[in-house]
């Protein structure tokens, strides 16, 4: 039986001032956590307990579908290189080198190393479907640390891989995670959404994040009230009203108009009285392929690029906004003022020789040319007579018609939906709403990305070699706790559901000085013990009010208070999540709380 009084909860009054999310406040407040150094924390007793409970359920099921692996968390650079990751992590990667002079890195991911092993490994097509996991720690060189374990460069992840001999193995490999990681966020105590999302770095043809949704969250999702669809903001799309066109003026081509101060989207629709639905905004960047490359946006002016659409679209590592002297250079145009007439842009029709070569390094000089990658959001696929920017100080045109009057490489969904526009699901009739979520889960197809690049083959059942294809699935631990206590706070604390809480009650003696008291205390405690409930007994020499601020803060979902009813055969039973409390008699209690607590 665990005793408060020989435990270290090293709890706080007040929380560090700067700590700014719910969870890191009271993650350091309950004596769960505490900071080493920027994104680097200590897992103290109670931590610990609640962290094993979500990794003994995560084990659990995936034990069903899978098998345990545990791999070096130090990872030679060879792997790496071979899938093209070594520089593609870029700066998120801790490197290393040995004594000897060879360069290792710290493991962010391990699909490299899976691949390694099935490789060497796996011959024959009657050896799949394999799915392999492990629950290992994981670092990244994280920029910006902050939100206690939201944002850390080291962190504990449950991540699994699938090998498949086809398509539609993979399909059933990728729908078996699905269903485990439901099972998961379940038993978790966690109110999850289910969200389409972008593969990012891992690559792949889909992927599925697990949000739960929290004013703490950096992830936005636009979701839908009536039907339920629901998307990262990153993959998120809308179905756009029909917009009013202007009226031609003129011959109805475009018209130089001399617009002095109107650099600002809002002031050039007070200047055209448009909407500046009608207006098309221009966003110049830098790509990074392998080196950095031009590339002009154009967008419906009350739109935004979504950055992560964007380099989907490109294949790009990286983009940046130029700067005044790559607008001077690229575009031979003042801020404000850019606009897609005249543009020399790259032809679609040499685009993916190009982007390929752009992403070999090799690509040819598009200064010394005069050619650039012009991307079009889809929302200017058949508009006309809009407003732009004329390239030109204090000019703008009107009457200008896409396809027409300028053209573009490539046109694609590359903006982030904004709330209360309508949901694509046809005939759903819903608007969109968009909050604030964090990501506990991520599932991704990867496709052929890693046994290609590394050379992982197998004999098909013509003993034909073919390429397994893949799948990588990821659960972030602390995340689960982090997301928990982000949902089921108040002022005095934190409650975790029993499946994952420290300990399931906390049996509190009102006055450790009464023997009878402490006596009944220690009687209820083993009697919940020996029914199998996590319990600990408060047995501190402290006030009652002390105590009951303590068990509040805690997370512990339910107290016991031991005191003067004890003498009729009472106690009270209180429910964290509800502060609700009853006064149970003690033959009842084991039951009462098993029942409460499933």
């Amino acid at each position: 039986m665990h005793r408060w009084s020989k435990l270290f909860v090293p709890t706080l009054r007040e929380a560090p001032a700067d700590a700014e999310v719910a969870s890191h406040k009271f993650l350091l407040r309950a004596g769960y956590i505490r900071q080493l150094g920027a994104g680097i924390y200590n897992y103290l007793f109670l931590g610990q307990r609640s962290l094993n409970k979500i990794i003994g359920i995560v084990r659990e099921e995936m034990d069903r579908i899978g098998q345990e692996f545990f791999l070096p968390a130090i990872l030679p650079k060879e792997p790496w290189v071979e899938s093209g990751r070594w520089t593609g992590m870029g700066d998120n990667m801790f490197r290393l080198k040995d004594r000897k002079g060879a360069e290792l890195c710290l493991g962010m991911t391990h699909e490299e190393i899976m691949t390694v092993i099935a490789r060497s490994e796996l011959r024959s097509y009657k050896q799949l479907p394999q799915i392999w996991y492990q629950i290992q720690t994981k670092f990244r060189d994280e920029p910006r640390p902050k939100a206690g374990l939201l944002r850390v460069r080291q962190f504990i992840m449950k991540d699994s891989y699938s090998f498949d001999l086809d398509k539609a193995g993979l399909d059933r490999s990728y729908d078996l995670h699905d269903e485990a990681y439901r099972r998961i966020f379940t038993r978790c105590g966690l109110k999850f959404v289910a969200v389409d999302a972008d593969s990012g770095a891992m690559g792949g043809s889909q992927s599925q994040e697990f949000m739960v949704y929290t004013d703490a969250g950096e992830d936005l999702i636009a979701s839908c009230p009536v039907c339920g669809y629901a998307a990262n903001l990153e993959k998120a799309t809308s179905h756009l009203e029909p917009v009013a066109e202007m009226e031609p003026t003129g011959e109805g081509t475009p018209e130089l108009v001399h617009t002095p101060g109107c650099a600002a989207i809002v002031d050039v629709a007070e200047f055209f009285k448009i909407s500046p639905a009608s207006d098309i905004k221009c966003v110049a960047y830098m790509a990074l392929f392998k080196d950095w490359q031009p590339v002009t946006v154009f967008l419906r002016g009350d739109h935004d690029v979504n950055e992560t659409k964007l380099m989907a679209v490109l294949g790009a590592r990286e983009v940046r906004f130029m700067t005044a002297e790559e607008l001077a250079l690229y575009l031979h145009a003042p801020a404000g003022y850019l606009g897609p007439i005249g543009h020399n842009r790259i032809p679609s029709n040499e685009w993916e020789f190009t982007r390929d070569e752009f992403m070999r390094g090799h690509a040819k000089d598009v200064n010394a040319m005069g050619e650039l990658v012009v991307v079009a959001d889809k929302s200017l696929e058949g508009r006309k007579n809009l407003v732009s920017g004329a390239n030109k100080l204090d000019y703008h045109f009107r009457n200008v018609t896409p396809g027409r009057d300028f053209t573009w490489t490539v046109s694609a969904d590359i903006r982030s939906v904004n709330e209360g526009e309508a949901c694509p699901v046809g005939g759903c009739g819903g608007k969109l709403v968009v909050g604030k979520a964090v990501e506990v889960g991520h599932i991704f197809k990867l496709g052929y990305k890693y046994t290609e690049s590394m050379g992982a083959t197998v004999l098909d059942p013509n003993g034909k070699e073919v390429k397994p294809i893949m799948g990588s699935y990821g659960i972030g631990i602390e995340r689960i706790l982090t997301a928990a206590v982000e949902q089921s706070n108040d002022a005095n604390g934190f409650w975790l559901p029993a499946s994952i809480a420290p300990f399931t009650a906390v049996v509190t003696v009102t006055n450790a000085t009464d023997a009878a008291l402490r006596e009944t205390g220690e009687r209820v405690a083993a009697d919940l013990e020996a029914a199998g409930i996590d319990v600990l007994l408060d047995d501190r020499d402290e006030r009652a009010g002390v105590k009951f601020k303590d068990a509040d803060l805690v997370g512990i979902p339910y107290r016991i208070n031991v005191g003067k009813k004890a003498a009729g055969g009472m106690v009270e039973l209180v429910t964290r999540a509800t502060a609700r409390s009853e006064d149970v008699a003690l033959g009842e209690l084991v039951q009462k709380v098993l029942a409460a607590s499933r």
